[in-house]
């Protein structure tokens, strides 16, 4: 699978699975992505939520996405976009209108510092299908 597929494919499934760790025991949990290019995978988190401190202390993940058969996992480090119009541009969204509810409802005390935005850039990733199963992993540069 070639990088443009592999970010055609996570665009259009965009529900995934996020491993960190905490201590020495991996933590897995369900996201929803953002958007993925060339500038990177974006997804967020609450600061409030046990995945944000995670991070602080191990900014190493792997995403795991899966559809048309494919599972695509997706390995590196995780950074903090802390840029508001980013975020207000996020809670725009269509597929974002809970963000919207929250950020309007003042339930959080400071949405903008609440709202965690993560970017991961320069991963690799590997895919597998039921075709390739015992076949050699390839590893393509995000």
């Amino acid at each position: 699978m070639k990088k443009e597929e592999i970010f055609k494919l996570i665009t259009e499934n965009p529900a995934f699975f996020l491993a960190t760790v905490e201590d020495d025991q991996p933590k897995v949990r369900g996201m929803l992505l953002y958007k993925a290019d060339e500038d990177g995978i974006i997804f967020h988190t609450g600061s409030m939520k046990d995945l944000y401190g995670q991070v602080l202390k191990n900014p190493k993940v792997e995403l795991c996405f899966n559809g048309n058969g494919s599972q695509v996992r997706i390995s590196g480090t995780l950074e903090i976009i802390d840029d508001n119009n980013f975020k207000d541009e996020i809670c725009n969204h269509p597929s974002r209108k809970f963000l919207q509810a929250w950020r309007e409802s003042k339930e959080l005390k400071d949405f903008y510092k609440e709202l965690i935005v993560f970017r991961l850039k320069n991963g690799t990733a590997t895919t597998w299908t039921m075709a390739t199963n015992f076949a050699s992993k390839e590893f393509i540069q995000l």
